[in-house]
């Protein structure tokens, strides 16, 4: 038999790796504490500033959110124009979902437009609007979407061809139309899909690489690159 050790011959944190993961358990009961309050808040319609800090990014799940500014850019293009009557549907950008609830809960929007967030993670559901999205699945979705949407974001979470595909089977799906007359579209997304997206999937509505810099809260090695059917005071078309 082995002989017992003593405690003394187990190994020791050193004080800085204490710290740091004495920090790291604080930041995440915080957070999850910021989470709780957020799904308390539904039955009162989140009164209040949300923000994205209570939904912590995976990047297992190809999880990473815009800065703020960024979300707000997106949100306030996809509520240009719009009435109470617009339709819009967010796929899988759930950071511009939250900055459409901030400015719509303000005084300067007064439409109340109809919004769809389409995401997998089921933590969103906590909102009204969430719809359970798989682009696996692209269009197993509730038949009432089908053909409705005025206005759509995308940014499919995974940079291949098999999952672009399907998520702008997805868009067109949801689309009320497929004209750049009909349709305000953003789709983000890396520039290594810029051919995929401009010319295959997105080019019979007109999109097109546009000149805005997204970026996301905690930086991203690839290169982004925001992709519309229109221009606006915040971007122009980039020059072919």
């Amino acid at each position: 038999m082995a002989p017992i050790q003593d405690d003394n011959d187990m190994p020791q944190l050193s004080a800085g790796a204490l710290d740091a993961l004495k920090d790291f358990y604080g930041e995440r009961d915080a957070r999850q504490k910021q989470f709780e309050e957020l799904r308390g808040q539904a039955e009162d319609e989140f009164e209040g500033k949300l923000s994205m800090e209570a939904f912590t990014e995976d990047w297992n799940a190809s999880q990473f959110w815009y800065s703020d500014e960024t979300a707000t850019v997106l949100a306030r293009q996809l509520l240009d124009g719009a009435t109470n009557d617009t339709r819009i549907a967010v796929v899988s950008a759930p950071s511009a979902f939250i900055q459409l609830k901030n400015l719509l809960a303000s005084e300067e929007y007064q439409c109340q437009p109809q919004i769809k967030l389409l995401e997998y993670d089921e933590r969103f559901a906590v909102f009204k609007e969430f719809v359970r999205y798989d682009f696996e699945k692209a269009i197993q979705l509730p038949v009432e979407l089908r053909g409705t949407f005025d206005a759509i974001i995308c940014d499919p979470p995974f940079l291949s061809q098999d999952c672009q595909t399907k998520a702008a089977l997805t868009v067109r799906w949801l689309a009320k139309a497929w004209n750049p007359e009909a349709l305000r579209l953003i789709v983000c997304t890396g520039e290594r899909m810029e051919t995929l997206v401009t010319d295959k999937l997105y080019g019979k509505v007109g999109t097109t690489t546009t000149n805005y810099e997204i970026k996301h809260a905690k930086g991203l090695s690839n290169e982004f690159r925001c992709y519309a059917n229109f221009e606006c005071d915040a971007w122009k078309w980039t020059e072919s």
